[in-house]
């Protein structure tokens, strides 16, 4: 008698491929795998290469906690660990010490020079069962050789993006520093706001019918 395939859990379909969920025999996460193969064929070059992107950078973060753990990534099949928590957007954190620990993670991330890139994004930000926080979604991480300007730019914007949401849910405990850092975007920002984010809303939005909030519903647990 051959053994009981693992139970799937679909989390997410769309233009670049299919998102879903590797379950137990008693119905408990064991993994996630984004499989590119089912990508629209004018997407699935883009589909692969974002894969490629996310495995790169989680490589650089093993072995750190409050990240995913690459399993794997071969065949348009990339396998990474499920981190237990709950997307921002509904656990609200309000918290300090939830901000405090989400500053020292990204120090640990970008220490190991990954700049997340999508940070803006609530659903890439969980709260652990314990409270703490941790990140997910690397596709657009930036891994870099070297802590470069580049870098250091990327890197400031992921901090900004933290901030913006502790004005969200904790503004109280902004410091002096920290308002003044959400008043001062970087140029690649600045630049982003003023040229790339119209054309990027156009094709997230209208072409791929994306949203701000994609990736809200992956959480079921």
């Amino acid at each position: 008698m051959s053994a009981a395939r693992p139970a799937e859990l679909e989390l997410k379909r769309d233009q670049f491929g299919a998102v879903f969920l590797v379950l137990d025999d008693g119905g408990r996460p064991l993994h996630v795998c984004r499989d590119t193969r089912v990508a629209r064929a004018w997407t699935a070059p883009l589909a692969r290469a974002l894969a490629r992107r996310e495995a790169r950078a989680l490589v650089r973060l093993a072995g750190l906690d409050a990240v995913p753990q690459l399993i794997s990534n071969q065949d348009g099949m990339l396998v990474r660990s499920w981190i237990d928590g709950a997307p921002m957007q509904r656990a609200k954190p309000a918290d300090a010490a939830y901000y405090r620990a989400a500053l020292r993670l990204l120090r640990l991330v970008h220490a190991r020079r990954v700049a997340h890139n999508d940070l803006a994004k609530e659903p890439n930000w969980l709260v652990t069962p314990a409270g703490a926080p941790a990140l997910v979604d690397f596709q657009l991480a930036w891994t870099a050789r070297r802590r470069g300007r580049l870098f250091r730019a990327l890197a400031y914007d992921d901090l900004r993006h933290l901030l913006k949401h502790k004005r969200s849910y904790l503004p109280a405990r902004l410091t002096a520093r920290q308002r003044r850092i959400l008043a001062r975007p970087s140029l690649p920002s600045r630049l982003w706001m003023r040229t790339g984010k119209r054309l990027y809303l156009v094709v997230t939005r209208r072409i791929l019918h994306w949203a701000d909030r994609e990736g809200a519903g992956d959480r079921r647990f």
